[in-house]
């Protein structure tokens, strides 16, 4: 029986983003725990900002339909946002917007991703990041909304916060308080579960 295959990506591409960091730590982690996880990073999926009239003239841009068949592949996604003034990063939220508008496309993909809609299949699992003491609370609630209400995701209860995100990690991209550590576990291991459920992976 396969492990379940966990993306996770950061809704950041800053040279030394903190969401990124969290990425990584939850990609290794994930291994450790006996998934497989798949890191991508949206700097290797340019895309405009969507316009409606853009799209109807060229229609959606292949970067977005590869974003899409990777989510459309997973059983799991890990989202790590930081918070832009109290809100997801026009960079997460355009490149979430795009794959939405892709998700019928590639059907005929010897891939396997199909037509499966990319947002319907996966279970998905929130983290974020900040240097403030909410760890990017409100940055997640929207993000949660965009997924759960605006593309009908199962998204879990279960969320990895990173409050103070400037002292959080070591140089190696640990974290430096154990008991953060545990916290983002615990969210790793309700992913993996519900996701190897949900892909019918264990009885």
């Amino acid at each position: 029986m396969r492990p379940p295959k966990i993306l996770v990506f950061a809704g950041s591409v800053r040279t030394g983003s903190y969401s990124a960091t969290l990425a990584a730590l939850a990609a290794r982690e994930l291994a450790l725990l006996g998934a497989e996880p798949v890191r991508i990073s949206l700097e290797d999926y340019p895309l405009p900002i969507y316009d409606a009239d853009l799209e109807a003239e060229d229609g959606v841009p292949q970067a977005a339909e590869q974003l899409r068949e990777q989510l459309a592949l997973a059983d799991g996604v890990f989202i790590v946002t930081p918070e832009y003034n109290a809100a997801v990063p026009p960079l997460l939220k355009n490149a979430i917007d795009w794959a939405s508008r892709a998700k019928g496309a590639g059907s005929g993909s010897a891939s396997g991703g199909g037509g499966h809609d990319p947002f319907k299949g996966p279970v998905f699992a929130i983290g974020s990041t900040s240097p403030g003491a909410l760890g990017g609370y409100r940055a997640a609630m929207m993000l949660r909304q965009v997924l759960a209400l605006g593309l009908s995701a199962l998204v879990l209860a279960e969320q990895a916060m990173v409050p103070a995100a400037h002292q959080a990690f070591s140089d190696g991209g640990d974290f430096k308080d154990e008991r953060q550590l545990d916290r983002l576990r615990g969210t790793l291991r309700a992913l993996i579960d519900q996701s190897a459920l949900r892909a019918g992976l264990r009885a």
